[in-house]
């Protein structure tokens, strides 16, 4: 019995161990905001997906002690949803457990660290949804788990946001096309009518 009883323990304590590391996830609130990072869009600009671009500047502040990045292996720069965006969308929620947070969802660039002289240029995807916008970069050890953060918008996420405004599925030149027919149309259907009353003055005439 007694036997059977510290299995039961042991098994209990294993199994335990496994668990806090399966739903071990860093939280947000943990990590440190040591990159200093700049977008080219402006308060309130609006970008048109599939054609805007987006230049992304960023580095190590420098108000941190040095060795403070000694450990950061590579940067992760995402597009995230402003809080005006996340309202009643669940899909969109921020969450401090950085497993289950879904502010960040697009992908748009991931570089080895370095602590200067970093940039990128995104060109807007074609299906990005229309929203209202903020960077955020992710800095990751080693063993690849997130260490410390940094992004374009202040702590409450209210400044620096820009708008994308996705691709409706309409192209100009379809537009140009449905006016060119339409007054095409118009002056087929003016032109019949001349026609069709010359005709009828002629039969006029004969009579």
């Amino acid at each position: 019995m007694a036997t059977f009883s510290g299995i039961f323990v042991a098994s209990a304590i294993v199994f335990s161990f496994f668990g806090i590391i399966i739903t071990y996830a860093a939280l947000f609130s943990s990590l440190q905001q040591t990159l200093l990072i700049n977008s080219s869009p402006s308060q309130g600009q609006v970008l048109q997906a599939g054609e805007a671009q987006v230049t992304i500047t960023w580095s190590l502040n420098s108000s941190y002690p040095t060795g403070t990045d000694s450990n950061y292996k590579t940067v992760n720069v995402k597009l995230c949803y402003a809080p005006v965006s996340q309202l009643d969308r669940g899909w969109r929620k921020s969450n401090n457990n950085l497993k289950k947070d879904k502010t960040c969802q697009i992908n748009l660039v991931t570089m080895p660290y370095k602590p200067s002289n970093n940039n990128f240029t995104w060109t807007i995807h074609k299906d990005v949804p229309t929203a209202t916008y903020f960077i955020r970069a992710y800095v990751y050890d080693s063993t690849d788990e997130v260490v410390a953060y940094g992004q374009t918008t202040d702590a409450h996420k209210k400044t620096n946001l820009f708008k994308i405004t996705a691709i409706t599925g309409r192209h100009i030149t379809i537009d140009v096309c449905a006016a060119c027919f339409s007054v095409f149309s118009i002056i087929s259907l003016v032109g019949f009518y001349f026609v069709e009353k010359r005709k009828a003055v002629k039969i006029s005439q004969r009579k």
